[in-house]
């Protein structure tokens, strides 16, 4: 395995799937599980200790502890997604404010996709083949952006 995603809560789960969306469509091994950084300590403190892991994606909204947690119980690379809802900017504060000496990336609000990527990126330094299929999967992107461009103008332009 490569990637850990860790959920907070169930509650977090849309934002867990698109991570692992983008972890799919780059052939990237991944595992998703749930575990509660105040509830279920223990738990979380043995996912963290799972050799065969490169990188964490921790997933968490409310009091948004389990990014800090993850990166407390590993040396390995934690990237934080701070999910949106009716604490806000808690979520987001609470992952940006790590103490010093335990640190954690940060994505977007919600944007597991973002963290995915990121993780991609950090396993491209030691497997080549996902540094490829990541150049690829930009190229795709990419692509994308002009067939849409392509479809927008030639339902919306007017020309007299």
């Amino acid at each position: 395995m490569e990637v850990k995603i860790i959920l907070g809560s169930k509650s977090d789960l849309e934002i867990g799937k698109k991570a692992v969306k983008v972890l799919k469509d780059l052939d990237i091994d991944h595992q998703m599980t749930v575990s509660s950084a105040h509830r279920t300590p223990e738990r979380t403190e043995e996912l963290c200790e799972d050799p065969d892991v490169d990188v964490f994606i921790a997933v968490a909204g409310l009091a948004a502890a389990l990014p800090g947690v993850v990166a407390a119980h590993t040396t390995k690379p934690v990237i934080g997604v701070p999910v949106s809802g009716r604490m806000n900017l808690d979520s987001l504060l609470s992952i940006v404010q790590m103490p010093p000496g335990i640190p954690v990336a940060t994505v977007g609000m919600n944007r597991g996709d973002n963290a995915a990527l990121l993780a991609a990126e950090i396993l491209s330094l030691k497997y080549e083949e996902i540094g490829e299929r990541l150049k690829e999967y930009r190229e795709n992107r990419k692509e994308k952006v002009f067939k849409d461009a392509e479809s927008v103008e030639e339902e919306y332009t007017r020309v007299d």
